[in-house]
């Protein structure tokens, strides 16, 4: 069932930031995205959270700053979450420095609704949503489409299993290397599906610990 706010969806002006008008299909519907930050955002939330719903510019809220009525559209609500639903806001750490006191009054609503709502509020720029975990969910993310070879994995995980402390490196060492291809495909589909563990907000590489739920 929609929210019943879901219908007052409403397309907002585009900032003087570079715009890649898009869409991304997700396990739980389509995600709209008005920017590269937006897309970037999109992706890293759905790697991290592959349950949850990602809905482009919810609600618009009305709201006074002093004497003036205003309308504020946040970019996004993302719903299924372990803990609580949030709305969110993408922007530029620049763009939010200089236009901090428009954009103040309009939080304090996004704030106030969030809470009557049971969400949270919370403001996400590129310092958030750019580095390692965001390059790591780029190339895992269409990882998680491709089937695995039952057998194969099977034999990538009992490596794992027997090594006291593994590695990515070591994992792959461990095997055959008459079949280093299939094994190296096997261990970046494990990851991605997520049976096999790493720390997500480094670069993965052959030192990169692996682990097992």
């Amino acid at each position: 069932m929609r929210p019943k706010w879901s219908c007052l969806l409403r397309r907002i002006p585009l900032s003087r930031r570079s715009h890649i008008i898009g869409f991304q299909p997700l396990a739980t519907g389509i995600a709209d995205h008005e920017s590269l930050l937006e897309r970037d955002f999109v992706t890293l939330t759905s790697f991290l959270h592959p349950d949850a719903s990602i809905r482009a510019q919810p609600v618009t809220l009305s709201f006074r700053d002093g004497v003036k009525a205003r309308r504020y559209t946040p970019d996004f609500h993302v719903s299924g979450l372990l803990t609580t639903s949030e709305l969110v806001e993408v922007k530029y750490q620049a763009d939010l420095q200089a236009q901090w006191r428009r954009l103040d009054p309009a939080f304090a609503a996004a704030r106030a609704w969030a809470r009557g709502h049971g969400a949270m509020f919370r403001i996400a720029t590129e310092r958030d949503i750019r580095g390692p975990r965001l390059e790591n969910a780029k190339r895992l993310l269409p990882l998680r489409r491709v089937p695995l070879d039952e057998e194969m994995a099977e034999l990538v995980l009992a490596a794992s299993r027997s090594l006291d402390e593994p590695t990515f490196g070591t994992v792959l060492a461990a095997l055959p290397a008459i079949r280093r291809c299939a094994v190296l495909a096997t261990l970046w589909r494990l990851i991605a599906h997520g049976a096999l563990q790493v720390d997500y907000s480094a670069p993965i590489t052959l030192d990169t610990p692996v682990s097992q739920l």
